[in-house]
């Protein structure tokens, strides 16, 4: 049973509830950390939020679209509509910074702006490496491009022998 909203939404309201829908495949996350969320709209009690999957495709995104309905059916509203974006497509870039640091705490190297294969020359001319996110070295290897998701290549740091994932980048 739905309980009726106890006050009309706001577009302020929603945000604040869409950041305790967390992603599935990394439950640290935050879909607004991820930056899937492109916009929110609010008419009367009608409610609109715009999706963009991180790959096309991406299986989560049936789910996500889900949690983001049972969220905010749990506070009373229950005019929602999801509409999946694709264009432009998602970006890293859209990630949070603090996304990203949640990310690194959590075992998973953050995207690396200008490299989705790790060791490439930035636009400086200089190595950009993916840095282990346990014991922070950069002294690391790709050893597969498919991780535990399609967004993930799996890596090993040189120095503390440690196997873990790379969140790719996109741009």
């Amino acid at each position: 049973m739905v309980i009726p909203a106890t006050s009309a939404p706001t577009e302020a309201r929603i945000w604040q509830l869409l950041e305790e829908v967390s992603d599935p495949e990394v439950p640290v996350l935050s879909i607004l950390d991820l930056g899937i969320v492109r916009g929110v709209a609010v008419e009367g009690d009608k409610i609109t939020v715009t999706i963009t999957p991180t790959y096309s495709g991406c299986p989560a995104m049936n789910t996500i679209a889900t949690d983001i309905r049972l969220r905010l059916l749990a506070e009373g509203y229950t005019h929602l509509t999801i509409h999946n974006q694709l264009s432009p497509a998602w970006t890293t870039d859209w990630m949070s910074q603090a996304g990203r640091e949640k990310l690194e705490a959590y075992g998973i190297a953050p995207p690396v702006d200008g490299t989705a294969t790790g060791h490439m020359l930035n636009l400086f001319g200089k190595d950009t490496a993916v840095r282990c996110p346990i014991c922070k070295s950069e002294h690391t290897h790709l050893v597969s491009q498919f991780g535990s998701t399609a967004c993930k290549a799996h890596y090993q740091c040189d120095d503390c022998l440690e196997p873990f994932d790379y969140f790719k980048c996109h741009n």
